[in-house]
């Protein structure tokens, strides 16, 4: 089964930065620009945030919806999708992504748009390597969550 998910990507994102952006024209991955002209019928969709219920396999075949922004704009932008439905990265991943804030602290569960979209798709049982080929700090992902990618 391909992973299907939504993207909503905050149209001031520097794009040098932005990790999922590579991926357009991947089959199963859908983008919008925020924000948003109309809001898509969200009813099926699971959207991956730091404080929601962990994902399980109990999901799988439901779309995703993730929110490509900077910690302090996904916030803003979550209103724009509610009521949605939300699930959280099972604990234990961790970023290999290279960030600092001045602005606010980075959730100490927070991931990339990428690593958040590879680690779903491990938990729902989909793993896709080929979502990590334009990532520049793949291999220190893998590395760093070794465990969590072989039980996939």
């Amino acid at each position: 089964m391909l992973l299907s998910a939504l993207i909503i990507v905050r149209r001031r994102e520097n794009r040098a930065k932005c990790t999922i952006q590579p991926l357009r024209g991947t089959p199963g991955l859908d983008y919008l620009p925020y924000p948003l002209r109309v809001k898509p019928d969200l009813s099926r969709h699971l959207l991956l945030t730091p404080d929601a219920p962990p994902l399980t396999a109990a999901d799988a075949g439901r779309p995703l919806l993730l929110l490509d922004a900077s910690w302090r704009h996904a916030v803003i932008m979550r209103k724009a999708v509610e009521p949605v439905e939300a699930r959280s990265i099972p604990p234990g991943w961790r970023t290999a992504y290279l960030r600092v804030s001045k602005v606010q602290a980075d959730p100490d569960t927070g991931l990339a748009t990428v690593e958040a979209l590879f680690a779903a798709g491990c938990v729902l049982g989909q793993r896709d390597d080929s979502l990590l080929r334009l990532y520049p700090w793949r291999d220190a992902f893998l590395a760093l969550n070794r465990e969590l990618v072989e039980l996939a």
